[in-house]
Order: C-alpha cells, then sequence, then structure tokens
C-alpha cells in the first residue's frame, strides 16, 4: 500500500518547472528584459539613427537666431535632453497615466522649424527665442488639452492631409541646406564660393556612395559618416571651427529660461498649435504602426498616454531650450527591421540622450560640422522627409480627382512662401506669420478642402482612413 501512495506526491513536484517555464516565455516581446550583450547594440542603433535628427533642429533655429557656437552647443545639449526624458517617459511611463510603454523614440522634430523660423523672422534679434518658447509652450498645452479626444479628429487627418504636409515640410525646409552649403552666413566674404560648394558636393557624395556599398548598420548611419567624413575633409582648408570644444563645459546641466522669459503671441501661437496638431497625427500613426510591428495593439487609452507625453515634453521643453516633440518615424523603422521589440532597449537609449545633454562638450562636437558639410547632408535629410510625404499621398487614393485637386492646391498654397516670399507683405500680422510659412498654410487649406469634399454634405465619400503602418 506504501508504493501507490508514492506515484501520486511525484506529480507535484515535475508541475513547478513546467509553470515556470511558461511564465518566462509568457513575457511579451515587447516587455522581454535582454541581457546587455544584446540590449547595448540594439539601443545604440537606435540612437545612431535618430541622432542626427535630434540635432538639425538646434542647429537650424540656432544658426537662423543668429546664436553663437556656445549658444548653439546649449540648445544642442537641451535638445538631447528633453529627448532622452520624453523617450524614457514614453517607453517606462506611468501605467495608466503617462507614456505608451512601446518601444517609442520622442524628440524635437523637424516639422515646426519651418514655422519656427517664421517667428523668428517676425521679431527682432534677442526677441527670437523668447516668442518660440512662449508659442511652444502654449502648443504644448493644447496637446494636453485635446490629447484625450484626439482620436476622434483623426478622421479629419487623413493620409490626404498628412502627406501633403509632410512633403511640404521636406520642399519648405530644402532652401535650408542650398543656403548651408554655400556656407551659411550671406554676409560672409566666402558666401558661394567654390570651396563651400565643393565640401557640400563632397559631403553628399561620400553619403550617397555609403548608401550604394554599405552592408547593414553602416548603411543605416551613412548620414552620420557622412557628417564626420565631411568634417575631417573640411580641417585641411581651415573651415571647422574647434573654438567650440575648448570653451564648452564637460559637464553642465541646461540652465532654465538661459535665452529669456517666454513671451506670448497670438500669432505665433496660433502658427504652432497648427503645427502641434500635425505632430500628433504624427505620433499617433507611429503608435498605431509599433502596435501592429509589436503584435500590442495601440488602443484610445494607448494613444492618449503617448500624446500626454508628448505634450509634457513639448510643455517643459522650452524651460531648458527644447522644441516641439514628436515621434520619430525612423525609429520605427529600426524596430520593423531589427524585430527588437523590447521597449527596454529603447529606454536605455533615451537614457544615453539624457547623458548627451548632461554633456555640452558632445553637442560642441556636433556644432562643429561646417555649414557647407551640413547642406550636403541636409539635402538628403530633407529631401527624404519630402519622400515620405509623397510615399503618404501614395496611399490617399489619388485616383479620385477630389484629391487630386485637395492636392494640388494644398501644395500650391504651401509653395506660395517659397515662390514669392513678399506675397502677404500686406496682410495682417498675424496673417503673415501662420500664411508665411508653408507647412502651416499647406495644412490649413489641406484640411479645410478635406472638410469641403469629404465631410461637409455627404456621406457616400469619404477620405482614406489613417493607416496604421
Amino acid at each position: 500500500m506504501a508504493q501507490p501512495a508514492k506515484g501520486p506526491a511525484k506529480a507535484p513536484c515535475s508541475t513547478p518547472p513546467v509553470h515556470t517555464e511558461d511564465a518566462v516565455m509568457s513575457v511579451h516581446p515587447v516587455d522581454e528584459k535582454l541581457h546587455p550583450s544584446r540590449l547595448v547594440p540594439a539601443a545604440l542603433q537606435h540612437i545612431a539613427a535618430m541622432y542626427a535628427g535630434v540635432v538639425t533642429p538646434p542647429l537650424i533655429i540656432g544658426q537662423a537666431c543668429g546664436l553663437d557656437i556656445a549658444a548653439r552647443t546649449r540648445l544642442i545639449a537641451a535638445s538631447l535632453l528633453i529627448a532622452g526624458v520624453a523617450t524614457v517617459l514614453q517607453t517606462i511611463g506611468v501605467k495608466g497615466l503617462v507614456g505608451n510603454r512601446l518601444p517609442f523614440v520622442n524628440a524635437a522634430s523637424s516639422a515646426g522649424i519651418a514655422p519656427i523660423l517664421a517667428i523668428a523672422e517676425t521679431n527682432d534679434k534677442g526677441h527670437q527665442l523668447p516668442a518660440i518658447y512662449g508659442a511652444v509652450m502654449v502648443a504644448g498645452v493644447f496637446c494636453l488639452a485635446i490629447g484625450p479626444f484626439f482620436g476622434r479628429l483623426l478622421r479629419y487627418f487623413p493620409p490626404l492631409v498628412t502627406g501633403v504636409v509632410i512633403t511640404l515640410i521636406g520642399v519648405t525646409l530644402m532652401p535650408v541646406p542650398v543656403g548651408w552649403a554655400q556656407g551659411g552666413d550671406n554676409t560672409a566674404a566666402d558666401f558661394g564660393s567654390m570651396k563651400n560648394l565643393a565640401l557640400a558636393a563632397f559631403t553628399l557624395a561620400v553619403i550617397l556612395l555609403i548608401q550604394r556599398f554599405g552592408k547593414g548598420f553602416v548603411k543605416q548611419v551613412a548620414l552620420l559618416f557622412g557628417l564626420l567624413i565631411g568634417t575631417l575633409a573640411a580641417v585641411p582648408f581651415g573651415l571647422a571651427d574647434f573654438s567650440g570644444i575648448k570653451s564648452a563645459p564637460l559637464a553642465a546641466l541646461p540652465t532654465p529660461f538661459a535665452f529669456g522669459t517666454p513671451v506670448f503671441q497670438p500669432a505665433a501661437i496660433l502658427s504652432l498649435c497648427i503645427v502641434m496638431l500635425v505632430l500628433m497625427t504624427e505620433s499617433s500613426a507611429g503608435m498605431l504602426a509599433l502596435g501592429e510591428i509589436c503584435d500590442r495593439r495601440a488602443d484610445a487609452r494607448t494613444i492618449t498616454r503617448g500624446l500626454r507625453t508628448d505634450g509634457i515634453a513639448t510643455l517643459l521643453g522650452p524651460v531648458f531650450g527644447g522644441f516641439p516633440t514628436s515621434a520619430f518615424a525612423q525609429n520605427v523603422g529600426v524596430v520593423s527591421l531589427t524585430r527588437v521589440r523590447s521597449r527596454y532597449v529603447v529606454a536605455v537609449a533615451g537614457g544615453a540622450l539624457l547623458v548627451l545633454g548632461a554633456f555640452p562638450v558632445l553637442g560642441a562636437v556636433v556644432s562643429l560640422v561646417p555649414m557647407p558639410v551640413l547642406g550636403g547632408a541636409g539635402i538628403v535629410l530633407f529631401g527624404s522627409i519630402a519622400v515620405s510625404g509623397i510615399r503618404t499621398l501614395s496611399e490617399a487614393g489619388l485616383d479620385d480627382s477630389s484629391n487630386i485637386i485637395l492636392v494640388a492646391v494644398a501644395l500650391g498654397a504651401g509653395i506660395i512662401p517659397l515662390a514669392a516670399p513678399t506675397f502677404y507683405a500686406e496682410f495682417p500680422a498675424w496673417a503673415q506669420t501662420v500664411l508665411g510659412s508653408g507647412i502651416s498654410a499647406g495644412a490649413l487649406v489641406a484640411v479645410l478642402l478635406n472638410l469641403f469634399f469629404h465631410h461637409l454634405g455627404t456621406r457616400s465619400r469619404t477620405a482614406p482612413a489613417l493607416k496604421s503602418s
């Protein structure tokens, strides 16, 4: 009788290992904590994919506002710091309150550059950044206010509208790298010289060659290699200024309101609130895409928490020198390409950005890149933004004549400030700020025409819905 009793006693002992293994296997790839040997390289890949995009807005805006190298270095450090904070908040978050808890990268968006430059042009030197930061802060509050309801507004921002806006971002920014290729400062004696143009062309050629013959990771960071090799090539010609590194502190946190107390101008605020709507659309589309890639669908609550993080970062960013914050599409591409879906990988990348932001000397290394080198790389960077918009428009049902007219008129409205910079000279100041930015003007026209053609007085014809990928 004792023998049978031993059989059942062994059965429970074999159960725990199976249960433990099931528990391990049940961890979703998004929540997986990778070994450092896999986690660190994957995080570095995300940093490489986004770094050029993070430092581009402060470089362009700092140059446009006439800041010296030291001030531009502070702007770069602030952008890195805010990007790190926003990315960590998104990936780790506070459950139920902040963060979409996906491998989602947030940083200053290039979409805000053109409207910000328009604000800078309407203000005197010394008052430019305060006006910009006042508008950015209100845009952050605007994002926080409408974020919970934004899901209902997505139907007014289909690919038809977002495609126009993204295309215009690339097109309207193209004069910037062209000016850089000539030397950056149009009052300089060597502006437009063959030396500057040759350096820009050399940088562009390096990027193209790496894209053509590079493999894997090297190909992904072609832009960074182009900047590095172009800068090294500029040294023998005396076109690289290393004074910023010598004067930059090794470690320092950004000083609150170092560029002045924010000033709140209604026209500037309206312009950036329009841009914020576009950024919220981009972020929502990025979350939907990541949800599909990671097999964890982004529902309305996920999008609300993600947009809340955007709003917090955009509101607090100007305190230290940051700009409007949104999703980085290139990092969505990294997740799709590598299939490494762990949010902790991106959280580590965000932590690295925080460290970079705390060491201004690293920002100084970026700010020493000569303007012609930035020009050669900028043609690729901003041109690729326009291509992204064209790709989005390809999904927008352009076989419909109404959609063709919508895109044609909206693009035309957005290109007017480029083709005829004085076109709105007789308009009121607030209208000049809104319409003087091709992005704002094009977005406004696209939204209004989308309402006219697809929403007012008809139910049978609707614009294509926003896709998740």
